[in-house]
């Protein structure tokens, strides 16, 4: 609600004016920046009453000072069921976009309402698959700052994997200051503390049109946001996993080495399957050998044996999850031995604890994996006692609940 611009403020003796086009302004900028709170209505009503009487610019900071302080964290907050939130998208308020032509350079972008986007028939990220995206996520500390996760990781990434899609990238900066400008237009999206995380999902991708197979004339790049919950529908429950062996994500030389949308629609007609049966997601093996482990339909896996913790090496067949690679360096700061080479199969037989790491499912401990009809167990209690370790300082981390020692997060007052 805006009100009526034709207030004018006088003084008791009727000489001093305020103008209507000020009025007007201040009472929308009170609108927008406290998105219609009770408590501000009922203020501006006061301040309109009491300009009569006291007509001084005074008033208007002492009334927006008032404003800050009634204006209370519930308030600030989206109206949704934080406590029921899974892992799906949730429309929110703003997304950035920013384009650049081939052979050229990203310019700054601009915050936008969320909402369908724009794209010729022949766009090549519709006809030849050119396109990546990324995932992050941002949490609210209890002071009510927002705190990001290695964001500048993720932009490393992206200009790795575009690269290899023949397509422009954003800057590192460009890329961080996007993710911070677009968490920040949406921060009453951010759950409560411990009530889940601001999951954010860059996209670059070739929308020029082209229809000869060539890489695009022109580029967008994206970002949406949506808060989510637990990725598995078992929360953090043990997961329960498939091997396939037949089918496979990625073959050497090919894009399995950077995250390309290509990649996870290739993992769509095993993951199916395997959710019919009841199972929570497909582990791939190699495509030459098979019979060594590569990785989740969507995240990395670990091996735990002893004190020793074993995981695929990055070959190029295997995405260098940025969770994964914080999980190895959080494990031998703990003083665990981590191990990344070839993991064999057969090495799941007599495992301790197997677990999964990536943006979306954090870490997730595997309850069992089944291989070729025999199924071994690792536990049906929860996380092993290597992977709780390793999960709680990571989760702690992310949520500012420890130090961050590590350099790690990225704070948004």
């Amino acid at each position: 609600m805006i009100f009526p611009s034709t207030t004018i403020v006088r003084s008791v003796n009727n000489q001093k004016r305020v103008s209507t086009q000020r009025t007007f302004l201040f009472t929308n900028f009170l609108e927008i920046s406290s998105a219609y709170s009770y408590h501000l209505m009922i203020l501006l009503n006061f301040i309109c009453y009491s300009a009569y009487i006291y007509p001084t610019w005074q008033l208007f900071v002492c009334a927006l000072t008032k404003c800050v302080e009634c204006s209370s964290e519930a308030s600030e907050l989206a109206d949704i069921e934080w406590d029921n939130l899974g892992f799906g998208l949730l429309p929110t308020d703003y997304m950035y976009m920013m384009k650049c032509s081939q052979g050229g350079n990203f310019s700054k972008g601009e915050l936008q309402r969320f909402g369908n986007i724009e794209l010729n028939p022949s766009a090549g990220v519709l006809n030849y698959g050119q396109g990546l995206f990324e995932g992050l996520k941002a949490y609210r500390k209890e002071d009510g700052n927002i705190l990001l996760f290695r964001p500048e990781e993720n932009a490393l990434r992206m200009r790795q994997g575009a690269e290899r899609m023949c397509m422009p990238a954003p800057t590192v900066d460009q890329f961080v200051e996007a993710v911070k400008e677009t968490v920040l237009a949406n921060k009453r999206w951010v759950p409560p503390p411990g009530k889940g995380s601001l999951y954010i999902r860059p996209l670059l991708m070739g929308s020029g049109a082209v229809l000869g197979l060539a890489p695009a004339p022109e580029y967008t790049f994206l970002i949406y946001v949506s808060p989510v919950g637990n990725y598995f529908k078992e929360g953090v429950a043990p997961i329960n996993l498939i091997v396939e062996h037949e089918l496979h994500r990625a073959t050497p030389g090919g894009t399995g080495g950077v995250k390309t949308i290509g990649n996870y629609a290739a993992v769509l007609k095993a993951q199916s399957a395997a959710k019919a049966k009841g199972y929570s997601d497909v582990l791939y093996l190699d495509c030459v050998h098979k019979k060594y482990l590569e990785e989740v339909s969507s995240c990395n896996i670990f091996v735990v044996k002893g004190n020793v913790i074993s995981t695929p090496a990055i070959k190029g067949t295997i995405l260098p999850g940025i969770t994964r690679k914080s999980i190895i360096d959080v494990a031998r700061s703990q003083g665990i031995q981590v191990e990344e080479r070839f993991v064999p199969v057969d090495e799941l037989l007599d495992a301790d604890e197997v677990f999964c790491t990536g943006t979306a499912v954090v870490v997730s401990p595997v309850g069992s994996i089944t291989y070729k009809g025999k199924r071994v167990s690792y536990g049906v209690d929860g996380f092993g006692a290597v992977a709780q370790q390793l999960y709680s300082v990571l989760t702690r981390l992310q949520m500012g609940l420890i130090d961050d020692k590590m350099n790690w997060t990225v704070e948004l007052s």
